[in-house]
């Protein structure tokens, strides 16, 4: 998807620093633009993971692994509150500093379609509240594989210090809206946010890309002070999930460069904080798919993530 606004790279050498890993790393890993995955052409964009409805999860779809600090669901359909900060009494490298984890979707959206649908005020147009993102052909949801990603980034963020907060956490019956999980990042005063989604494509598309904001000034939608430091902490996850994940970056969406730009996302629009997308891989290949339905490499994809992260924030 074409974009008429331009973003200028960021200054901070660091980040140029983080590109060149990015480039170098890629250069060896395996996969990287190779084989049969190699020239694949690009498809329509999607939301950050929400522009693919998926059909509720089957029963045969691998589950995430349960971990201690997971909620029950509510049956209330009622908005709640965010999950109250956790860590950041610890010390460590990120003490002081707070990071939110916006899990994409929730398992329970498709109960929910006529909430989910409901149009909200995105700064420059208005959009759905959520939706249902996509799953592998297997059944196993996106909102599955967010969640369960975002329970372990956010154990890793911990043990360094940090202060986590999560938009939701299994907690709510359907969402929270896009506008909501932009504010929840926003009241938090996060030093940094990111957006855990798994993109829907075409058979033949693979790798991750971070999505990050453009200039867009509208309405409620002002990106002006986050554009340049979403691009570093984009930059800094996109060369740090390469190492740690061994996967490539997208061959469909951003020029092989791990990095695309939106302007259509509520989620960065609203956003005063810094704020990333990470799609970490396409549920519709089958190859990618064996990676994400994978609780070893969810565990990798976590850790790249923390790294970027963490050489964010320490920069």
């Amino acid at each position: 998807m074409p974009y008429d606004e331009s973003v200028p790279p960021t200054r901070r050498r660091r980040s140029l620093l983080a590109a060149a890993a990015l480039a170098a790393v890629c250069l060896t890993a395996a996969g990287c633009g190779a084989g049969d995955d190699s020239g694949g052409t690009r498809a329509e964009p999607r939301q950050g993971g929400s522009g693919t409805s998926a059909p509720p999860p089957s029963k045969s779809a691998p589950v995430p692994e349960k971990t201690k600090t997971s909620a029950s669901p509510a049956p209330s359909a009622k908005p709640s509150k965010p999950s109250k900060p956790a860590g950041g009494g610890a010390t460590g490298p990120l003490s002081g500093k707070t990071v939110v984890i916006d899990p994409g979707h929730n398992p329970n959206n498709h109960l929910h379609t006529g909430e989910i649908n409901r149009q909200v005020d995105i700064g420059t147009t208005h959009k759905e509240c959520d939706t249902t993102g996509t799953s592998t052909n297997s059944g196993y949801a996106e909102a599955q594989f967010t969640l369960d990603v975002s329970h372990r980034l956010r154990t890793l963020l911990q043990k360094q210090g940090a202060k986590v907060v999560l938009t939701y956490d299994n907690d709510r019956a359907y969402g929270p809206c896009v506008d909501e999980r932009a504010r929840i990042g926003n009241e938090a005063r996060a030093d940094a946010v990111v957006s855990v989604h798994a993109d829907g494509s075409a058979v033949g598309n693979r790798g991750f890309h971070v999505i990050l904001p453009a200039l867009v000034r509208g309405g409620k939608a002002d990106t002006s002070k986050i554009v340049e430091p979403s691009r570093d902490l984009g930059t800094r996850i996109a060369g740090l999930f390469v190492r740690d994940t061994g996967s490539a970056p997208s061959n469909y969406v951003g020029g092989n460069s791990g990095l695309d730009i939106r302007k259509d996302l509520g989620g960065l629009n609203l956003s005063t904080v810094p704020k990333v997308f990470i799609e970490c891989g396409n549920m519709r290949d089958p190859k990618d798919a064996a990676l994400l339905t994978s609780a070893g490499w969810r565990q990798k994809a976590a850790q790249g993530i923390a790294d970027g992260i963490s050489s964010y924030l320490n920069g």
